[in-house]
């Protein structure tokens, strides 16, 4: 039988007709799913993003405080929301691509950043001694911390070794395509749910975790949907298939977002004009916005690490005279931070108690320089129930308000685990350095607080 005879060729042109009706031998039309055999679940496609927008909003929602980082990728997620429908899937507004290289440069200056100011900056970054003393002397130590704090020295230098690896090489990886991107969001959100477990810096890790996930396209997100007919993955397969055939949103809707799309590209770049200057300087500076929109701006984080812990104690005493002998000082403890030597350290992220943080940096600080520890002693002396509903402890509740209240100075280490102080319940153990601030009556206050024009906090009775 010769190859031109009918009974050949009507196969042949029934394949050349199914060919062409389905578009993939089509001029410029990209490839169709791959079909999946009988049963089996729908495979999409590499290289389109409607998943990647739903989880990228549902990461920045569950995460939305005001901070500048946050601002910035609001601002992208502005962008990704379509104008004129709720839908999860609006069919007329494909994800653009300028929105997520804006994600992308965003977590590409976080990272970049972060590990420019450490190697610019404290030495251990350089011996690789940092991790010696992170954990325990980082702002709100989780309980986690306390054993990572132990660790084989070999293993704190490996993790000094590989934050610099994720912190100064993996961000170059969102530009060497498909793949490699795909590793550099996989890398960022496993270092970013280690540094979550191992300490309660708020909702900064889950808050960087966002910008990572536009590396993965709807192929890699698929599997957190199942594959039931009519679901949203089949929904997004059927786009796919419906853009395979080179269907696209009307002429005027495409034309107006791509334009609105290239000016937030355009924006972005000029933003970033002083931010790479930034990152090119010696002189870099971190945790800055050069533009008063706040939409642009410089990161980092830990460019020095602190050796020793020390912490402001807060004290009160009913006493009339805070000289006498027989004063009993009682200690006002705070919701996280160390206090109490036997409390267990909290595990709070990704929430933030912001307090705390405060006192953290004042405790290697003067008084003089934190103006608002004064405040918050004249408002404990006022028995004031707002400031009161800060701290987890308060040792005067049902009583006056105390006479006077004082700040000390000490120095924590955290215990050795199995050694005398861990055997009597000690997660810390604690040496005073010396007084903060003397002991203050409210009225010692009153001249304090008329100089900044603060209110005067007026004394609260106890209820009966």
């Amino acid at each position: 039988m010769r190859s031109d005879s009918p009974a050949m060729a009507a196969p042949e042109a029934a394949v050349r007709r199914r060919r062409v009706a389905d578009g993939s031998l089509g001029p410029g039309s990209a490839p169709a799913p791959a079909p999946e055999p009988a049963g089996g679940p729908a495979r999409l496609r590499e290289g389109t993003f409607w998943l990647t927008r739903i989880v990228l909003l549902r990461a920045l929602a569950f995460v939305y405080w005001w901070e500048s980082q946050l601002l910035e990728t609001g601002f992208l997620g502005i962008f990704l929301c379509p104008l004129w429908t709720l839908a999860r899937l609006p069919e007329s507004t494909p994800t653009s691509r300028i929105v997520l290289w804006g994600f992308r440069w965003l977590i590409f200056r976080i990272m970049l950043g972060a590990g420019l100011i450490k190697i610019r900056g404290d030495q251990c970054w350089h011996d690789l001694s940092c991790m010696d003393f992170h954990y325990e002397t980082q702002p709100v130590p989780n309980p986690l911390a306390y054993f990572l704090h132990r660790s084989p020295w070999w293993f704190h230098r490996f993790e000094v070794l590989s934050n610099h690896f994720v912190e100064l090489l993996v961000p170059f990886f969102i530009f060497l395509g498909r793949r490699m991107c795909l590793l550099h969001g996989v890398l960022q959100v496993l270092f970013q749910v280690a540094l979550i477990c191992s300490g309660n810096l708020s909702f900064l890790n889950w808050l960087t975790i966002v910008p990572s996930l536009a590396c993965f396209d709807d192929a890699v997100l698929a599997a957190l949907w199942p594959s039931a007919p009519g679901g949203l993955r089949d929904q997004v397969l059927k786009l796919q298939q419906q853009e395979a055939l080179g269907a696209q949103p009307p002429a005027y809707g495409r034309r107006l977002r791509k334009a609105v799309n290239v000016a937030l590209g355009m924006l972005l770049a000029w933003l970033s004009i002083p931010v790479i200057l930034n990152l090119l300087s010696s002189r870099q500076v971190m945790n800055t916005s050069f533009n008063p929109l706040r939409i642009v701006n410089t990161y980092g984080a830990f460019g020095s690490i602190t050796k020793e812990r020390t912490e402001v104690v807060l004290q009160g005493t009913a006493h009339p005279n805070a000289s006498a002998p027989d004063a009993h000082w009682e200690e006002f403890e705070f919701k996280c931070k160390p206090g109490e030597p036997r409390r267990r350290p909290c595990l709070i992220s990704p929430y933030h108690y912001r307090l705390d943080w405060l006192m953290w940096f004042a405790a290697f600080q003067t008084y003089e320089q934190n103006e608002w520890i004064l405040h918050l002693v004249g408002k404990l002396l006022a028995g004031d129930t707002e400031a009161l509903t800060l701290l987890a402890h308060n040792p005067f509740t049902g009583r006056e308000a105390p006479r006077w209240v004082r700040g000390e100075h000490y120095r924590y280490r955290f215990s050795r685990p199995g050694g005398r102080h861990a055997a009597e319940g000690a997660w810390w153990v604690r040496k005073r350095i010396g007084a903060y601030f003397p002991p203050l009556r409210l009225e010692d206050l009153r001249g304090y607080f008329r100089a900044r024009e603060w209110p005067f906090p007026e004394p609260v009775r106890p209820h009966a």
